[in-house]
């Protein structure tokens, strides 16, 4: 049976490719954001049979917290928008990962402890992200998050080439807010086979509760089963499984498995039926597996980056002296002409170029030969600053500093509210870095000069969060008057305090 959404697009800009899983909730699918050119987003869709105004809340509530969680841990999935379809059915845009659920790898064969410490670690602090809170309007604190669901087919296991093996929490689905004022449901929501046994009672949760759905769900990991057996896979079975049958320990499992006595005592205390008699926080859990860690761990994760590394080398499958080396990024941009719609005079304006590989964010600036020579020597500064209102708009400035010639500053301005805008908002804030393309007026055919810069963790973040926000916060004035905003903002502020930062460092 043939599906009616595949080929939609939604919201004029999300083109769904394929269906890629369904839950309880609703319907995951593949989609390309041709906003973005083309990058591939995951898309999640509240079921047709869930349509009434409390799951619609619950809808909601679910993407707000994965956007703020997505924004502060790299190990909770990432959503970058929201809307309503042409039907009225609410959906979510996430970061597309590609990678294995936890609960396929156990079922491959179990985790060594070394594998087992890193992937547990990082859910770790994807969970202690939760706990610890988000922002809701009209509370004074962050309100912690319990997430309620917490097993190894919510957990997804991607490769990134500089961390190796990078796990994700999904599905907030269930999540509850712990307010004073809010009413916890009595019914009970969740996994069976991972639920605690105050979950199973319909009691007010708290963080300890995710803890022993935690402890669950590392003993599977270590072991490939779980520490109890229900007598029927029914609520009334596993209600008196997790509240009257001790755990088995992971000797009685597997007598052969060689896992650390103090690795062993700690998932056996998150499994405690009492929550006074589990580890109290995430925190703790963590500081116990940090000794853990640092003395099975770290060689592990040295060898998957090497790993990941020399599998990204390309197969020789010629003498070098037979093949032509392939034109470097740096060599293609120094093939780049100056725009004939471009003025030949003292302009800086942003680019994004397309290569073979990949597009590259770029800065074109135009200088006479003499100050493009002064400018290669010394030090390079860059920084970016936002205002939302009355229009989306961002200060890119970048320094060229040379304590014997002073700065030369080269502002420029991006449009949140333009495709080429949010596109190099994006590329900065996704590779971190940036060319300076230099052309000079006396010869402006070709590119003279290329100089790479870099951009700090805390800008390419605030970067990619502007570009969500813009996306969806209206525009209640003119890009002009933003500009003269960040312009204004650069001239009786910024400079000063930037230069003051240069001349230190010499």
């Amino acid at each position: 049976m043939s599906d009616a959404n595949i080929g939609r697009k939604l919201a004029n800009r999300y083109e769904l490719a394929e269906m890629l899983g369904q839950g309880a909730m609703g319907r995951v699918y593949l989609a390309e954001d041709t906003l973005l050119g083309g990058v591939m987003v995951a898309v999640k869709f509240l079921s047709q049979t869930l349509l009434n105004n409390k799951m619609r809340d619950r809808f909601v509530v679910e993407a707000t917290t994965c956007a703020q969680l997505g924004q502060r841990s790299i190990h909770v999935v990432r959503v970058t928008d929201y809307g309503v379809s042409e039907d009225e059915v609410p959906f979510y845009v996430m970061e597309y990962l590609r990678g294995d659920s936890l609960s396929k790898m156990i079922h491959q064969q179990p985790l060594p402890v070394p594998r087992f410490l890193g992937i547990t670690r990082q859910i770790g602090l994807g969970l202690k992200c939760a706990h610890d809170g988000i922002r809701v309007k009209g509370q004074d604190q962050p309100v912690p998050i319990i997430h309620r669901d917490i097993k190894p087919s919510n957990i997804l296991v991607t490769q990134d080439p500089t961390l190796g093996e990078l796990a994700k929490i999904l599905d907030f689905g269930i999540a509850k807010l712990i307010q004073a004022d809010s009413d916890q449901t009595s019914s009970f929501m969740g996994t069976l086979a991972y639920a605690s046994p105050e979950q199973m009672e319909g009691r007010d949760l708290d963080n300890r509760s995710d803890i022993y759905s935690f402890g669950m769900m590392m003993f599977q990991m270590l072991t490939g089963k779980l520490p109890l057996r229900a007598s029927s896979h029914t609520f009334g079975g596993w209600y008196k499984a997790h509240h009257s049958q001790p755990p088995k320990t992971i000797s009685e499992v597997d007598p052969s498995l060689k896992v650390p006595k103090a690795l062993e005592a700690l998932v056996m205390d998150c499994l405690a039926k009492q929550p006074e008699n589990r580890p109290q926080t995430v925190t703790d859990i963590l500081a116990a597996l940090d000794p853990l860690d640092q003395r099975f761990g770290t060689g592990f994760r040295i060898g998957q980056r090497i790993g990941a590394t020399l599998s990204r080398l390309p197969v020789v499958k010629k003498p070098a002296s037979e093949e032509k080396a392939p034109e470097s990024e740096e060599d293609l941009c120094r093939l780049t002409s100056w725009p004939k719609n471009k003025p030949i005079a003292e302009i800086v304006f942003p680019h994004a170029l397309p290569t073979s590989q990949r597009t590259l964010a770029t800065l074109w600036v135009m200088l006479p030969q003499v100050e493009v020579e002064k400018r290669l020597l010394g030090s390079r500064y860059n920084n970016f600053i936002c205002t939302m209102s009355p229009h989306p708009m961002v200060l890119w400035l970048t320094v060229l500093y040379n304590a014997q010639y002073g700065p030369r500053w080269l502002p420029c301005y991006l449009d949140l509210k333009t495709q080429a805008g949010q596109e190099m908002a994006f590329l900065i804030g996704k590779s971190g870095q940036y060319k300076i393309l230099f052309f000079t007026i006396e010869n402006p055919r070709r590119c003279a000069h290329v100089v790479p810069c870099t951009v700090a963790l805390p800008q390419r973040k605030l970067l990619q969060e502007w570009v969500m926000t813009a996306r969806t916060h209206p525009s209640v004035g003119s890009s002009t008057s933003s500009k003269d905003i960040l312009k204004n903002e650069l001239n009786t502020n910024l400079k000063a305090k930037v230069l003051q930062q240069l001349e230190a460092s010499y």
